[in-house]
């Protein structure tokens, strides 16, 4: 007891308190001019009739549907070509040094590499003839260019649990299988991807819950433009509290995202059945 003691108190005054007290304040309007005031269901009220909320959801379910989905595919892949060509220590190394930079200075390096007038990236384009493209200006390509930079950062990491995956596979049943004459991309679906599954179940949930709270990438390149485009919830919600000092309507909108978040990770777990193994 007295060694959990310190992470504990943790968790109660960095987690606990934090969250019994946004509840507390999404039933009020607050601002640092003022204590709270109790209003009941107001603050909820509000947020089904805004129409900026609404958007900064379909936006940040946007992003998350790009990031999982391009960081789970690639992440699966380069675990395969870790596993059947090499385990060496420094190819992990390499694969994870992007998840080791700060998501900040990721992000500060793309936003130069992207820039319309003096990006690499459009200097190159423009010299085989094909036009500039305004990769955090254009609001068709906002997101899918932030959503491209976190799964830059983040599919050696997701890689590497899915590399430690793999290593759970018992070699006699590749061995079976390639004894009855499968291909290797029967033995990848019929036998790798299920075996798999408690692990992708994992790594799904954890990049879902990340996915939904994305916001230094977009407060560092696009603070939420070209229109609303990349105005995703965390950033809606830190608009609110700390530029408009709207602390009631902030809180009640992160209650709103902590219970998506809680009911699409426990369908996740239910559905794709996380506590079962297809290995017996």
């Amino acid at each position: 007891m007295i060694f959990l003691a310190p992470a504990t108190l943790g968790f109660v005054v960095f987690y606990i308190w934090p969250t019994l007290r946004g509840a507390y304040l999404s039933f009020t309007e607050y601002s640092l001019l003022s204590p709270p005031e109790f209003n009941g269901l107001a603050n909820y009220e509000r947020m089904v009739q805004d129409s900026f909320f609404w958007n900064a959801l379909l936006v940040t379910v946007e992003y998350v549907v790009i990031n999982i989905g391009l960081q789970t595919v690639l992440a699966v892949g380069i675990a395969m070509l870790m596993y059947r060509l090499t385990q060496s220590i420094t190819i992990r190394a390499i694969v994870l040094a992007p998840y080791l930079v700060a998501n900040v200075v990721v992000a500060l390096v793309w936003y130069w590499m992207l820039d319309f007038q003096i990006g690499i990236v459009n200097q190159f384009l423009t010299l085989v003839g094909i036009d500039p493209v305004a990769f955090f200006g254009d609001s068709h390509w906002a997101i899918p260019t932030v959503a491209g930079i976190n799964v830059w950062r983040h599919m050696g990491y997701t890689a590497l649990l899915v590399f430690a995956g793999l290593q759970t596979i018992p070699k006699y049943v590749y061995e079976a299988a390639e004894v009855d004459g499968s291909t290797e991309m029967k033995t990848f679906w019929r036998i790798t991807l299920p075996l798999l599954r408690p692990v992708l179940v994992m790594v799904l949930v954890v990049t879902m819950i990340g996915s939904f709270q994305i916001f230094d990438t977009v407060a560092v390149t696009t603070m939420g433009g070209p229109i609303n485009a990349t105005r995703v919830i965390y950033y809606y919600i830190y608009e609110r509290a700390f530029t408009r000092f709207d602390f009631g309507y902030a809180s009640a909108m992160a209650m709103v995202l902590f219970a998506i978040l809680a009911v699409v990770s426990l369908l996740q777990l239910r559905l794709l059945r996380a506590k079962e193994s297809d290995l017996a």
